[in-house]
């Protein structure tokens, strides 16, 4: 294979318990139905019901902004949920970790009472001793464990539970139960993995009168809903059950960008914050105005804009990734002169640029910026162009075939970079991201040789701002490229994701849509030249 011809110049029921207490009205689409809502209210007091006239518990608001919840056993998760959402409690709900059927009725129970469920175990029993509270056993392990520790059995935790049953069945259906909404001003969202031992920790929630969020990748900025709702009210206090949503600080500096509200563009569906999340971005490569370049620029704005939907939408229905389309846009320009500024590489003045980028964002695109940096450096043309890369859905891509060292000239050699001075770069827009509490933003490394990134390997790919994407770059027969994509796979630097270009005329012949899809693994990053 050659490179690029275009030249410068040219446990199955525990987790469907889970899954049911978050679906069956906390969900995240719920939950932004009460976006407009201001969710600091007064701490609830429960409801009187069968505990007499002073109430059976007092839920609060959490002091914090986000609170984390550390652990991965149900106990640990479900005492920490109570202590984060309940001040007091007369009464607790009191189940067996693997016991499904007890924590299905405990949840119905939790839901009237408005009283925490945990789970037996030692950080159970810690946090009944701190409520001051005595214990519903609801089941054979919850009975056995409440004996063995001493637990005080509430004299009325019979007919409490029948009380629950008989409740629930007197609903007309489910959806409409108390039980399956989601309340309309929550006191907190909590934020669950879904995973099995979360599912008391949310029952408890629940009956607090918070909202719960179901985040498989434990990433909040991953929801557009919950985006949504936190935008529109930032005030509104998050609980994080688990240490999958952890470190703390990353908790807080994640729920920070997501109380901005602001979304990046997308297709239908496809917002949020993470550019890679649950989609596969398909762009055109090029440069205005200039065909040689690439398809990007064979035809104006609007029609490059239509252009790239058109291709995008053949990727869809291939896989469980729907397509969204995308630009990148070459922002320097490799050249054979050296320019004024003696570096063989034309920038483009971003004020050129703003023009299509912005349109192309309103339209729902995001872009990419391209540096083909010649004797300049990385970061110095970065920084040239912060204005643009501080808009959402603006990202970065290094183009290391295009980087010279001292005395080289384009088309002699391949060039390359130093995994430092890459470093360099993906620390400054890291920061900028961080510092603007902007979306996450996509940063591209082109390669078609391991080579053209010295010490590879050693890249700090450990910014939770940016998403790394190695793309295998290069114009050739099939085999060819297929052998440049696995070999750029070996060594490759953690936590990278993959992406792919075909060329419409140089390469003999292009993958189709479905064959680059079926490339291992599958690249979630294509672009067309």
């Amino acid at each position: 294979m050659h490179h690029r011809s275009s030249s410068p110049s040219a446990a199955v029921a525990a987790g469907a318990l889970a899954a049911a207490l978050v679906l069956a009205g906390c969900t995240s689409g719920g939950a932004a139905s009460s976006s407009g809502s201001t969710a600091a209210a007064p701490p609830s007091t429960g409801a009187p019901g069968p505990l007499g006239g002073a109430g059976p518990a007092a839920a609060t608001v959490p002091a914090q902004a986000s609170e984390l919840v550390p652990g991965t056993t149900a106990d640990a998760l479900a005492a920490g949920a109570s202590a984060a959402l309940f001040t007091t409690a007369r009464r607790v709900l009191l189940v067996g970790a693997d016991d499904t059927a007890a924590q299905a009725t405990a949840a119905q129970a939790a839901q009237r009472l408005h009283v925490p469920v945990l789970v037996a175990g030692e950080a159970g029993a810690a946090e009944v001793a701190r409520l001051g509270a005595e214990v519903v056993p609801v089941g054979r392990t919850a009975q056995d464990d409440a004996a063995r520790r001493g637990l005080v059995v509430a004299d009325d935790a019979g007919t409490l539970l029948s009380s629950s049953s008989s409740s629930s069945s007197s609903s007309s259906d489910g959806a409409s139960s108390a039980a399956g909404q989601a309340p309309a001003s929550p006191t907190a969202v909590v934020l669950t993995t879904g995973d099995a031992a979360s599912g008391p920790a949310v029952a408890t929630a629940r009956a607090a009168g918070a909202s719960a969020v179901r985040l498989p990748g434990a990433d909040p900025r991953a929801d557009a809903a919950l985006v949504q709702q936190l935008g529109a009210a930032p005030q509104v206090p998050v609980v994080a059950l688990g240490d999958a949503f952890g470190p703390a600080d990353r908790l807080e500096q994640r729920l920070a960008v997501v109380r901005t509200g602001v979304q990046l563009p997308g297709p239908a569906g496809l917002s949020g914050q993470l550019p890679l999340a649950g989609r596969r971005l398909v762009a055109l490569y090029g440069h205005p105005g200039t065909p040689s370049l690439g398809v990007l620029g064979e035809q104006d704005a609007t029609a490059t804009i239509a252009r790239a939907g058109q291709v995008a939408q053949q990727y869809a229905g291939l896989d469980a990734l729907p397509p969204a389309p995308a630009l990148e846009v070459i922002a320097t320009v490799a050249s054979s002169s050296p320019g004024p500024d003696g570096d063989y590489s034309t920038e483009t003045p971003p004020e050129e640029l703003r023009p299509l980028v912005e349109q192309a964002l309103a339209s729902g695109l995001q872009v990419v910026l391209d540096l083909q940096p010649g004797r300049s450096t990385f970061l110095e043309q970065a920084k040239a162009y912060e204005d643009l890369l501080a808009l959402p859905g603006v990202g970065l891509a290094l183009d290391p075939e295009w980087r010279l060292q001292p005395g080289q000239q384009h088309l002699d050699q391949v060039g390359s970079v130093s995994a430092a001075e890459v470093d360099e770069t993906s620390a400054w827009l890291a920061q900028l991201v961080r510092d603007r509490k902007l979306p996450q933003k996509v940063f591209l490394l082109h390669q078609f040789r391991t080579s053209m990134i010295s010490g590879r390997a050693s890249l700090d790919t450990d910014h939770d701002e940016l998403a790394f994407v190695v793309h295998a770059d290069g114009a050739g027969a099939p085999g060819d490229k297929e052998a440049t994509y696995r070999a750029l796979q070996a060594g490759a630097p953690r936590g990278v994701a993959w992406g792919w270009k075909n060329f419409y005329d140089e390469d003999s012949p292009a993958l189709t849509p479905q064959q680059t899809v079926a490339e291992q693994p599958s690249p979630v990053f294509v672009s067309y030249q």
